[in-house]
């Protein structure tokens, strides 16, 4: 149940809890849920980096040893969520050049992107895509307290086609390289998410179309079937996980749909039919709007190939019409960016992007928080409640009159333990 423990109106003063170790204090918290802001926050966060209860700043009395991370004039919001990362990927490197660096290296630079990403204020990420199980070693690394980062939500490898968007595609067949998530019909496709949950994967990610950096493919032509779709969504939701599916063309909309896939990773061709198939089933659409701005920007310089920059000039515009008809038609939205595309840390400017396309800020904000964390099937990330992480960011201004202070946060905090921003007293 959700309860905002607040005493703003009340002439008693509140004692902390006893527990309690750290507590935060604003100008002023929102309330994603009914948009609301509310005065002088007190934030009491336990030793298990749990939100213990919420009061009013001025009325509080603070237990002898509570740590005290006071943020005067500052707006609190929770900690930003993420669907669609690829931490272990470089936008600065694109093509061929990415053959350049041992396999290793990627997983190296996952962690500068994490904590990159963190103190951009996303405490929590899905990352729906990586090879050789990189997003699970940063997981662990980071919840092992080794390394700084978000909550991960990792996918592992990305299952799909020979030939298609999550194979690697660009060589010779005298290489004869094939991912190791390729698969072939609906049995080889159940097999494949068993391999991937043995091995820590916690959502399923699988590319049903083409893609704008997969080469010689087109990037609106299905390449899984609706029976594969459908093995990969029943096995999965079998052993309790949700399932991706990169889907740019219609037809892999419409099948990803009918084969209960979760959410819809880019949806950029989806037609009016399939945005109603996406509200009668409650399917997520996850949709990158922002990130066309930085690949057209770059053009070729970071390696990128110019076919590649040909397909992302063929969609970029109509996917965000189609954002835009997706939120007037009232299908579920979430907040992905595809990072890795664009250089990490700049995920919030998508946020700018989802208003100025039919949003309004409380509905960008919810897509990366409330929505978000609904998708994921967490009630314990998404909002400033107790018994939820303490996750909290810190913005000066007004998120719901301009969202794009979103792009500039001045503290981060995660668990409870400030991350970024002044020092806790």
């Amino acid at each position: 149940m959700k309860t905002i423990l607040l005493a703003a109106a009340a002439a008693v003063s509140f004692t902390a809890p006893a527990s309690a170790a750290t507590v935060v204090t604003a100008d002023r918290m929102l309330d994603v849920a009914t948009a609301r802001y509310i005065d002088h926050p007190a934030i009491f966060i336990g030793d298990d980096g749990h939100i213990q209860s919420i009061t009013n700043a001025a009325t509080v009395q603070y237990p002898a040893g509570t740590k005290r991370i006071d943020l005067p004039g500052e707006t609190l919001l929770p900690g930003l969520i993420d669907m669609h990362v690829h931490l272990t990927s470089l936008a600065e490197i694109g093509g061929y050049q990415g053959l350049k660096y041992t396999d290793n290296f990627w997983t190296a630079v996952g962690t500068a992107n994490a904590k990159t990403t963190l103190n951009a204020g996303f405490t929590t990420v899905r990352n729906v895509g990586s090879s050789d199980f990189a997003d699970v070693a940063l997981m662990e690394a980071i919840d092992g307290g080794w390394i700084q980062g978000p909550r991960i939500v990792p996918a592992t490898y990305a299952i799909g086609a020979t030939g298609g968007h999550c194979d690697d595609t660009g060589l010779p067949p005298y290489y004869d390289k094939k991912a190791d998530s390729v698969i072939s019909g609906p049995a080889d496709a159940r097999e494949k998410v068993r391999w991937l949950h043995k091995y820590g994967a916690e959502v399923i990610k699988i590319c049903a179309t083409g893609g704008v950096f997969s080469l010689g493919d087109s990037v609106g032509a299905q390449q899984l079937s609706l029976e594969e779709m459908k093995a990969i969504a029943d096995e999965a939701h079998m052993l309790g996980l949700r399932v991706a599916a990169h889907a740019h063309g219609d037809e892999g909309i419409h099948d990803a749909i009918l084969a209960g896939i979760d959410t819809i990773e880019h949806a950029s061709l989806a037609s009016d039919a399939s945005i109603q198939l996406a509200k009668q089933h409650g399917t997520w659409f996850d949709m990158d709007i922002y990130n066309d701005d930085y690949i057209l920007a770059t053009g070729t310089k970071n390696g990128t190939e110019q076919e590649s920059i040909d397909k992302e000039r063929m969609i970029g515009l109509k996917q965000r019409q189609t954002f835009q008809r997706a939120v007037r038609a009232g299908v579920r939205m979430l907040f992905g960016t595809d990072a890795g595309v664009y250089p990490h840390g700049d995920n919030g400017r998508q946020f700018a992007k989802m208003v100025q396309w039919g949003m309004t800020p409380i509905q960008a904000i919810r897509a990366a928080t409330t929505s978000a964390s609904e998708a994921l099937g967490r009630s314990d990330v998404g909002a400033i409640e107790p018994g939820r992480w303490g996750d909290i960011i810190a913005v000066r201004g007004d998120p719901l009159a301009n969202v794009a202070v979103l792009e500039h946060v001045d503290a981060v905090i995660k668990g409870g333990q400030l991350v970024k921003g002044p020092a806790a007293q």
